[in-house]
């Protein structure tokens, strides 16, 4: 066997490959063996129709069984998968084209998929080695220009094997599926735990409270942004008994609240699983499966993944390097150059400790850490403060100019409080250089396709609010 990763995932598919892969909404099942064969057709499509080892296939369509058949077929082929947010415009998409130049572009996988019935399916897939790309996943972008992440074949199947064995996956498990496919969490970490065990997906096109709290009931486990549980706990048809039969809930792509944490303990008698990752290197740090999961950390690194704090001070910038950490970014050998140490560690951006017991805590983006009257402001800690605080739905901080300090503390938030009021509760747990020195309440905070408040957003609505 060589270390394509389809190969390694299709050597862990159910014996009987009737058993079902994909459980959808209408109650209709795909199999396994539908999988496996459509995966097949879709690489002998691709590699008849001259794409080589190494050549790119993006998709950029809406969530579908056929999607996850495209992205195990350009795997089969040899192929480099490049999937796309299918919300991107038309002028976002031209630049991930003309960046990553892909030698097929899909837009409708279900019809990709049609046409490729009565082609002889790939008999086994092509060879490649380990360092070989994969897939590429292009970030946010939302300091420049996007990064395309080369994850290779190894990175993937070192970060899937290890979940696999993190979360305790098995074929007796039914996994609620109702995450994008176009990100790293959906596509890479729930997708290859459940494949790797052999196990049925609940496929859900996308979040919705009657298909979840459905899923729920035949589910064991659940992958989700603090989004997803949040949407529960406001629904009061999810009770303890809704979420018995679940194995464990897990989090990711954006902080949960520790009082969501509590909250949903409360309500159900589980602990959250909150974890860590980025497109870079996938998953890096989770709560144990067993053992105590600790509220606002998100646990200890991985097997193989080494961790360290960069810069000598308790707190820092994370640097990471291990087997399922990305090797570089497509075409930008500078930036690659700038965002690795001399010793071979990722520089993660985020900011973060690590505590007497191994766990990491995650303070913040490095980019959002504000640096008021000269002192050094993590939003984390002043965000932890203001959650607790009556009026207060969910804060995010923010560093704006000011004409005295340089930066000034800002808080949007929402909810509906008294703005003074707040701000002298905060001072009571807060030094005076991290109190905000303004609140301000908005209906929602402006988030990404996973969950993330865009603090860049804020940044540039409320540019002025100190200057006037």
């Amino acid at each position: 066997m060589s270390a394509n990763l389809y190969e390694l995932l299709a050597s862990r598919f159910p014996a009987d490959r009737d058993a079902p892969c994909f459980i959808l909404a209408d109650g209709s099942e795909i199999n396994y063996g539908a999988l496996e064969a459509a995966a097949a057709r879709v690489a002998a499509r691709l590699v008849n129709g001259g794409v080589q080892p190494g050549d790119r296939v993006a998709l950029q369509a809406e969530k579908s069984p056929e999607a996850i058949m495209i992205y195990l077929g350009a795997l089969m082929a040899g192929a480099v998968f490049l999937p796309l947010n299918a919300a991107y415009t038309k002028s976002e998409v031209d630049y991930f084209l003309a960046d990553a130049e892909p030698k097929v572009f899909v837009s409708d996988p279900p019809a990709f998929v049609r046409e490729t019935n009565g082609t002889v399916g790939l008999a086994q897939a092509v060879a490649r080695e380990a360092g070989d790309l994969a897939s590429l996943i292009y970030t946010s972008g939302t300091t420049g220009r996007s990064k395309g992440a080369m994850l290779s074949h190894g990175n993937l199947a070192e970060n899937a094997l290890a979940l696999h064995a993190a979360w305790g996956f098995s074929s007796k498990d039914v996994l609620l599926h109702a995450l994008p496919v176009f990100h790293v969490h959906g596509l890479f970490v729930a997708l290859h735990c459940a494949l790797l065990a052999g196990a049925p997906m609940i496929w859900l096109p996308k979040f919705t409270d009657a298909e979840v709290l459905a899923g729920l009931r035949r589910a064991t486990v659940m992958m989700g942004v603090p989004t997803f549980y949040t949407r529960l706990l406001g629904n009061p048809d999810f009770t303890r008994e809704s979420a018995a039969n679940m194995r464990v809930f897990i989090s990711g792509s954006a902080p949960l609240l520790p009082s969501t944490f509590v909250e949903f303990e409360q309500r159900t008698g589980q602990r959250i699983l909150e974890r860590y990752g980025m497109s870079e290197a996938v998953i890096i740090t989770s709560n144990p499966l067993e053992g105590e999961r600790v509220p606002g950390s998100v646990g200890f690194p991985l097997p193989r993944v080494d961790l360290r704090i960069g810069g000598g001070e308790e707190t820092g910038v994370i640097q990471i390097r291990g087997p399922s950490v990305f090797s570089a970014y497509w075409r930008m050998p500078e930036k690659t150059a700038e965002e690795f140490t001399p010793d071979g560690f990722f520089i993660t951006g985020d900011v973060g400790r690590i505590d007497a017991g191994g766990r990491v805590w995650i303070s913040g983006r490095a980019k959002d850490l504000i640096i008021s009257g000269g002192y050094n402001v993590y939003p984390k800690e002043v965000e932890l403060v203001l959650d607790e605080l009556p009026g207060i739905g969910e804060s995010a901080v923010i560093g704006l100019p000011h004409p005295d300090f340089g930066e000034g503390v800002a808080a949007i938030c929402t909810g509906d409080g008294d703005e003074a009021a707040i701000i002298a509760a905060a001072h009571q747990q807060l030094a005076g250089f991290k109190t905000p020195k303004r609140v301000i309440f908005v209906p929602d905070l402006p988030r990404n396709a996973m969950g993330k408040v865009q603090k860049n957003v804020l940044r540039q609505a409320y540019e002025g609010l100190f200057k006037a």
